[in-house]
């Protein structure tokens, strides 16, 4: 099995991860797997998310057997295995072993933009909800042992889809592939059941949407989680792939009223 990619994307919530993975679902050569850890993390923890329990019972709860099977043999024809993780759901009492045989990659969103955004569904994040102590736990962990493991601000991506996707692809050793920036619309069979509460935008989409700033305020009594969230993001923001200048410049010549909103972004 040496000659399969196992690629673990690590993300904070409402993000653009969704439409990540429908990039990656795109390709001939690529099976993709939905936050394979969320309904451990949802009978571990016993939020209420949407759907809880119908996503409990559907889905796979011991991590144990779903990390077995993201470090398994992959079907026939498949080369890349893109696992699309929430960061959050990483939880203490899971194991970290089985990550050795992943190659891991980030992605990350500005944490006022990501915060605003998060109130909407849960009115009091913690700063392990964003994801981001996960995120820097794991890239450190992957520093220290010599890994330069890729990471992806979901800015830049808006901003230049394809030059991002091209370096990451690069960094993974996978030539990338034009299809990529192009899918067709609706809901797929390796969606999550959750899909119906969060999915409305990716289902509707056909590609990346333009990017626009976010001009919402933190709410105060969230300063002290932003604070500590904008610390943490910059340790990972620092090692970004960038968007190529001169698409930035012409995106900002041709850019018009209506352009995509990041506060509600595919999940």
């Amino acid at each position: 099995m040496s000659d399969v990619l196992r690629i673990a994307m690590w993300s904070g919530p409402r993000n653009v991860s969704t439409a990540l993975m429908r990039a990656f679902g795109a390709r001939d050569d690529t099976l993709v797997c939905d936050e394979p850890l969320y309904a451990h993390y949802l009978r571990s923890t016993g939020l209420p998310h949407p759907g809880a329990d119908e996503i409990v019972r559907t889905h796979e709860s011991d991590w144990r057997v779903v990390a077995a099977w993201l470090t398994g043999p992959l079907p026939d024809g498949a080369r890349v295995f893109y696992q699309k993780h929430m960061a959050h759901h990483l939880l203490p009492e899971v194991g970290r072993e089985w990550l050795a045989g992943l190659s891991h990659a980030f992605l990350i969103r500005e944490p006022s933009a990501m915060l605003t955004s998060l109130v909407e569904v849960l009115p009091e994040p913690r700063l392990e909800d964003t994801g981001l102590p996960q995120q820097v736990e794991l890239f450190d962990t992957l520093r220290r042992a010599g890994l330069d493991p890729p990471v992806v601000c979901g800015r830049e991506l808006l901003l230049d889809p394809e030059g991002v996707l091209r370096q990451l692809c690069a960094r993974l050793d996978l030539a990338f592939q034009p299809t990529m920036l192009r899918w067709e619309p609706g809901p797929r069979p390796t969606d999550g059941c959750w899909g119906r509460f969060w999915y409305a935008s990716t289902w509707a989409s056909t590609g990346f949407a333009p990017y626009r700033e976010k001009a919402v305020p933190v709410p105060e009594r969230l300063r002290d989680v932003l604070a500590r969230a904008d610390a943490l993001y910059a340790t990972l923001h620092a090692h970004r792939l960038r968007a190529r200048p001169d698409v930035v410049a012409a995106a900002q010549d041709t850019a018009a009223p209506g352009l995509h909103d990041p506060s509600r972004p595919p999940s």
